[in-house]
């Protein structure tokens, strides 16, 4: 019985050890703009951007191939109001972020639903969709969709860093 305790957990921990070396992270980055005069409580739909993945690339860089990526998910996703630098996130009351491509649906990849007071940094919560698809394509749309709280005088220019966490099988 302890003999076939101990090859669980070497197993357990091998396997561990493998899917480590066969994960990677993708770093991007992009810039939206709230724009100012919308309503109070309206949904505001920032203007979307595309991000071009360069991901043959990347996997390749990472020791893959596109057909091998087996789990893509977001993994980090922050939001840091660049200009006007004296600008926090009270004029928020929630925020969404939306994923799609040409070839596949919009999905909700992270959200906010009550924005902390103060704060020019926020850290969205993935809701842990599976990416792949995403990822592997050419490119991506990138859609943010804010309730406002309070009125928004100026337009805000906000940098999104998201991190997305990629595992692919042994070749």
């Amino acid at each position: 019985m302890l003999v076939a305790v101990l090859l669980f957990a070497v197993v357990a921990t091998a396997c561990e050890k493998i899917e480590d070396l066969l994960t990677f992270y993708i770093e991007e980055e992009e810039t939206f703009t709230i724009e100012s005069g919308f309503p109070l409580g309206a949904l505001v739909p920032a203007t979307p951007f595309t991000i071009t993945t360069n991901s043959e690339e990347t996997f390749k860089n990472n020791k893959t191939r596109a057909e091998l990526v087996k789990n893509v998910s977001l993994n980090r996703l922050e939001l840091t109001i660049t200009e006007p630098k004296t600008q926090n996130f009270d004029f928020l009351k929630r925020i969404e972020l939306y994923i799609s491509s040409e070839k596949q649906p919009e999905v909700k990849i992270a959200y906010l639903d009550e924005v902390p007071t103060g704060t020019n940094v926020l850290k969205l919560k993935s809701t842990n969709a599976k990416l792949d698809e995403y990822i592997k394509g050419d490119n991506y749309t990138i859609r943010t969709q804010a309730e406002i709280s309070k009125p928004v005088t100026e337009d805000i220019t906000i940098k999104a860093d998201m991190r997305f966490k990629v595992t692919a099988d042994p070749l």
